[in-house]
């Protein structure tokens, strides 16, 4: 699968007030400046457009109007081509001048996109985000973007230095592993939304953490990359019963977001903390690592689901 991590570098020029999680401001304005930028036929609904198939907002915002389902898919609708990673802090005063970091990570051929991107996310800094200080919301300015490190655009110069060259993501190999029986420590670094049985989940016992995983593997694969990958999922559901959990500092975490698309405000949670299992997890390994860099869970393209897998010794 076709994967890019963009790492945005902006300056605030006013300050700013900005919720505890900042995921869903960033991709509410975020929505406001693409369709701005990219809509052609501005007086149209998305899903009575002709061009809802080409169109960068479309395929990123209205995902389930503009991609077909594959046939004999598993999947009840596409997940968004794309994950907003908002910076991690807890704070929420912000002075000018201050560090405005983020990431961008884009899945597919909507890479080829980018340029499209990168000018939302410059006129996303002069719209403005968080609360209204004296009538106006904090503003920043884009400074540098960066792929694998390398700088690929600056505001100086405004030009994407990008090679036709791309980076994949894919599934590894179980045996690329040194051991098998051992523990593994899952720390939720944003908060993780996931249901099971048609409910959300407030405890992560090691088979739901799998599901999760199966399901953004198959779904990112159907759509973005070569098709359904060749998995046993029954398998791996079932034998994931065996794993045991060693430690956990789980807690549900409530936030609230306003939804620019259902102009209404919504109540969010999810769990955060860590959780350390233990058992025959080599199998596992290949999901860990490939949903580590894509979210899991969801409301992925607000930056929920980021999660960290670690070996202990």
């Amino acid at each position: 699968m076709r994967y890019g991590r963009y790492q945005f570098t902006s300056r605030l020029e006013s300050e700013a007030i900005l919720p505890y999680y900042k995921g869903s401001t960033f991709r509410g304005v975020f929505g406001i400046a693409l369709k701005k930028v990219v809509c052609a036929l501005k007086r149209l609904v998305c899903s009575e457009c002709l061009l809802k198939q080409r169109c960068v907002y479309a395929l990123a915002f209205e995902t389930s109007g503009s991609l077909n389902l594959p046939e004999k898919s598993r999947i009840a609708s596409p997940p968004h081509p794309f994950v907003i990673e908002p910076p991690l802090t807890n704070e929420r005063d912000f002075s000018k001048e201050d560090s405005f970091d983020f990431n961008l990570l884009l899945f597919g051929e909507i890479n080829n996109s980018l340029p499209y991107f990168i000018y939302a996310f410059d006129q996303m800094g002069r719209i403005g985000v968080g609360k209204r200080i004296n009538g106006k919301r904090g503003q920043f300015a884009l400074k540098r973007v960066k792929l694998d490190g390398k700088i690929i655009y600056t505001d100086t110069d405004q030009k994407l230095n990008i090679d036709e060259s791309f980076a994949t993501l894919s599934l590894s190999e179980p045996n690329n592993y040194s051991q098998n029986n051992f523990r593994l420590k899952i720390t939720l670094e944003t908060p993780l939304r996931i249901k099971f049985e048609n409910r959300l989940k407030t405890d992560l016992p090691f088979h739901a953490l799998v599901r999760a995983m199966l399901r953004r593997v198959s779904s990112l694969h159907n759509f973005y990359g070569g098709g359904e990958p060749p998995l046993d999922y029954r398998g791996l559901v079932k034998r994931a019963d065996a794993i045991r959990i060693i430690e956990t500092d789980l807690r549900w975490f409530d936030w609230e977001r306003y939804s620019n698309r259902q102009e209404q405000r919504m109540m969010m949670g999810g769990i955060s903390g860590s959780i350390t299992y233990e058992g025959h997890m080599m199998e596992y390994m290949p999901l860990v690592d490939f949903c580590s860099e894509v979210h899991i869970g969801k409301q992925t393209s607000f930056g929920l689901g980021k999660f960290k897998g670690e070996i202990l010794k």
